[in-house]
């Protein structure tokens, strides 16, 4: 588990192609690595992966077939800048959300404008997710713990104030950019447990279970 709060910008020093699957070398820069070992998770632009190998600020990860299809990071390339979290340890601050590394969709840039100091962002999501995401709600984009400011049909905005903009990759991001989502757990977790609900939490739904 994260709490979707970056420790560190790291860069890929190397993409090497095994058996279908990626192997990636992160330069992991300022993380502080005195507590993780081999078998240990770290979240790479919100995607958990697993240590298979360390060389001093060097990490090595095994990315699977799946994760090569529903994130992005087959994209990676060497130079490439990527957010890096460790996994939550029991008794740390929850500074952002419970996030679980376990990307849901792609999503895209659409628009970047000024606002104030801070940049307002609108990505647009899939379809399939766009019933997740609330207004004022939690929402992990690239492993960044971000409060939902506005949504859309098939759109949501966020708004970034210069710190996150500064210890992120967000600095980088174009209109275009296609980024990593995963949606708030609880509302996936909800919708599952609900009763005959086939197609997905209406207000109507939460109201008669005493949820609003």
């Amino acid at each position: 588990m994260f709490t979707g709060i970056i420790a560190a910008i790291g860069s890929v020093e190397s993409v090497q192609a095994s058996g279908g699957d990626l192997r990636l070398q992160i330069a992991t820069h300022k993380l502080d690595l005195s507590d993780v070992g081999l078998g240990d998770s770290i979240a790479v632009n919100g995607v958990c992966l697993t240590v298979v190998a360390m060389n001093n600020a060097q990490v090595s990860f095994d990315v699977s077939r799946e994760s090569l299809d529903r994130t992005s990071l087959g994209q990676a390339r060497p130079g490439s800048k990527v957010n890096l979290e460790k996994a939550l340890a029991v008794g740390d601050r929850l500074g952002g959300h419970i996030v679980s590394g376990h990307v849901d969709g792609l999503g895209k840039i659409i628009l970047m404008e000024p606002s104030a100091r801070s940049v307002t962002f609108r990505i647009e999501v899939p379809a399939a997710l766009e019933r997740y995401i609330a207004e004022k709600g939690s929402i992990c984009i690239d492993g960044v713990s971000l409060t939902v400011n506005k949504v859309g049909e098939r759109w949501f905005e966020v708004n970034i104030i210069p710190h996150t903009m500064q210890e992120t990759i967000i600095s980088e991001y174009l209109a275009g950019t296609i980024v990593n989502l995963e949606v708030d757990l609880i509302a996936r977790y909800l919708e599952r447990l609900l009763p005959g609900q086939d197609t997905g939490i209406s207000r109507d739904t939460l109201a008669k279970h005493g949820y609003i």
